[in-house]
């Protein structure tokens, strides 16, 4: 597992940029509509998805526990499309849809995390995207009723700390590989 987080330390660096632009999109218009905030949710969870799906897909044969990150691709690209399939769902579903959202790929970054813990001394910092991703989850959950602008001021804190949290975290990973090589050239560089 961790020759393949290593490998592609690219791909979780690019999630947390895009978490990051995604926050900072949101604290430079807090006043963004409903809809646009659909569509911005959307384009995230689906490249999100994908570039998990991708290097899950791209790494199966080489390591036996691809099937977590494909799985939180695959709710994600889910979450994508059932978005913009459905632009008019109320604030309500949406919010259970990104709750939900948040809290699998929280469950699945700390899972991911225990299997990694005798091998990284860094992976509390997945644990810890983890748990900001579920604790963000079940704040959506205590609180659907908040107006539309504390949730997409909440939206945008949750994706600018977990982008950050996952690009220290790629770092970490790359300079894990550079001093384990394996026989393998890198998937990302």
């Amino acid at each position: 597992m961790m020759n393949l987080l290593s490998r592609n330390w690219g791909w979780i660096l690019m999630r947390g940029v895009a978490l990051v632009l995604f926050g900072v999109l949101t604290f430079l218009n807090p006043a963004i509509s409903l809809a646009t905030l659909v569509l911005l949710f959307a384009a995230f969870a689906m490249a999100d998805g994908i570039l998990s799906v991708a290097s899950a897909l791209v790494n199966r044969r080489d390591e036996p526990h691809w099937v977590g990150l494909l799985l939180g691709g695959l709710a994600g690209i889910a979450v994508g499309v059932i978005t913009l399939l459905k632009p008019g769902i109320t604030t309500l579903f949406l919010l259970g849809l990104i709750a939900a959202w948040a809290i699998l790929t929280g469950l699945f970054e700390i899972a991911t995390a225990i299997r990694l813990r005798k091998v990284i001394t860094g992976e509390w910092l997945m644990v810890l995207a983890g748990v900001l991703a579920i604790v963000f989850g079940l704040l959506l959950i205590a609180n659907p009723g908040s107006g539309a602008l504390a949730v997409v001021l909440w939206i945008g804190a949750f994706a600018v700390v977990k982008g950050i949290v996952l690009i220290a975290l790629s770092l970490r990973l790359r300079n894990w590989g550079q001093v384990h090589p394996t026989s393998q050239s890198p998937r990302m560089a």
